[in-house]
């Protein structure tokens, strides 16, 4: 893995809410932390594998991968980073 230089990338400062560690605990999966052009967000790596340069953060029983771009303004990971898609707003459209 990676290592990011003069270790200017501290994940021991990064919080991780303890309902997000429910969420991926019940997901029985890893996740990482990417871009988007919201900001960051949380997806599992079947959706968005890691990448050589990731840094490793550990979340109940299972890893953060979490892109050294994002890395350097991180201090925690919480619900609002989970994408939520709600089938109701797609009803709201006339299809015609």
């Amino acid at each position: 893995m990676y290592t990011h230089p003069h270790g200017s990338a501290d994940l021991s400062d990064v919080t991780v809410y303890p309902e997000v560690i429910d969420y991926i605990n019940k997901r029985d999966c890893d996740f990482r932390v990417c871009t988007s052009c919201g900001g960051p967000i949380l997806l599992p790596i079947r959706i968005k594998p890691p990448k050589k340069t990731d840094l490793l953060l550990k979340a109940g029983n299972h890893t953060v991968y979490i892109s050294i771009h994002q890395a350097r303004f991180l201090h925690s990971l919480q619900m609002d980073m989970i994408p939520f898609f709600d089938d109701n707003e797609q009803n709201g459209y006339d299809r015609e």
